[in-house]
């Protein structure tokens, strides 16, 4: 990459950085307090919670399905995370997230749906709970397996310059990448170092553990905005893509724009802990800017990608 194409890069990069919030967990040394962010454990609710159920048929299992005839089966979603937004204010420089509230993400393990079928609705939740006075910590409910109840860490918070691999770059800006320049992956590397990020974080196995809120996101397999655009209107985004005419194809990549990563959560391996996406995998909840602004976090939606 020639050093006058480095410089554009540089300028087109600064022009969509994002900003966003890494996570970094930890055994806390005492209980925490009820609204207080934590990555497992029980999530502060309202005295009126119901908690989320995700019903599926056996046929949809992902893993040993019982012998038993193929019938609707519900089961209670697990309790992934809480976000105590007073923690983040500060950082969230983009103003995106409400100042004050708990935000509580739920997750199906037992499916584990990858969000590519509109009938995985339900299968991951959002809650948003303004006024964190009211809250209590809930029980877990019945049925809810031992496997899925997760011990509890606390969360810190640090905000991060945010920017798109080099392989998903042509989805936020226009520059045309030499496919055949052995050195353009180190040239990339060096513009993002330049812009924010330090050496060792662009190591491939350093990404693939990351949680965070907001930003773009550390994409394992395809860019997913349209993905969710696409779901959202009906359409199934298994093997075969849908067939749209010319025009329908190009209102679905303009309202595809609207969607931003809210909370990215990565596979977790520690001594008593572990929980695995798929194969080392990520999942990654997406909302509508609109929706985003609105606090509409039920209409929040989920895409898993693994190696």
């Amino acid at each position: 990459m020639t050093p006058e194409k480095k410089e554009e890069l540089i300028g087109k990069l600064k022009r969509i950085a994002r900003n966003e919030i890494r996570t970094t967990r930890f055994k806390p040394r005492a209980p925490l307090a009820v609204s207080a962010s934590r990555l497992g454990g029980k999530p502060a609710v309202p005295s009126d919670f119901v908690w989320p159920q995700y019903t599926f048929k056996f046929s949809e299992y992902k893993g040993k399905a019982p012998s038993r005839s193929d019938e609707p089966v519900t089961v209670p979603l697990s309790f992934l995370a809480q976000i105590n937004l007073k923690d983040v204010a500060n950082l969230d420089e983009e103003n995106l997230l409400p100042k004050t509230g708990v935000l509580c993400f739920f997750y199906e393990l037992n499916t584990m749906q990858w969000g590519f079928d509109p009938k995985d609705k339900g299968c991951a939740r959002v809650f948003y709970f303004p006024n964190e006075s009211e809250l209590t910590i809930a029980e877990y409910p019945d049925g809810l397996e031992e496997e899925n109840r997760f011990p509890e860490y606390a969360l810190e918070f640090k905000k991060h310059v945010s920017l798109p691999g080099k392989y998903e770059s042509d989805e936020y800006f226009d520059f045309e990448f030499d496919d055949e320049d052995d050195e353009e992956d180190n040239a990339f590397d060096e513009c993002r170092v330049e812009l924010g990020y330090e050496e060792d974080e662009l190591e491939e196995d350093d990404e693939e553990y990351i949680t965070k809120l907001l930003g773009y996101p550390d994409v394992i397999q395809n860019p997913m905005e349209e993905e969710c655009e696409y779901v959202a209107r009906g359409f199934y985004m298994g093997a075969r893509r849908p067939e749209l005419t010319s025009e329908e194809r190009a209102e679905v990549e303009q309202a595809a724009k609207d969607w931003r990563l809210l909370f990215q959560m990565a596979s977790v391996e520690e001594k008593d802990f572990d929980l695995m996406f798929d194969d080392v995998g990520s999942i990654y909840f997406w909302i509508k800017k609109e929706d985003l602004r609105n606090c509409n976090f039920d209409k929040a939606w989920l895409i898993l990608q693994s190696y």
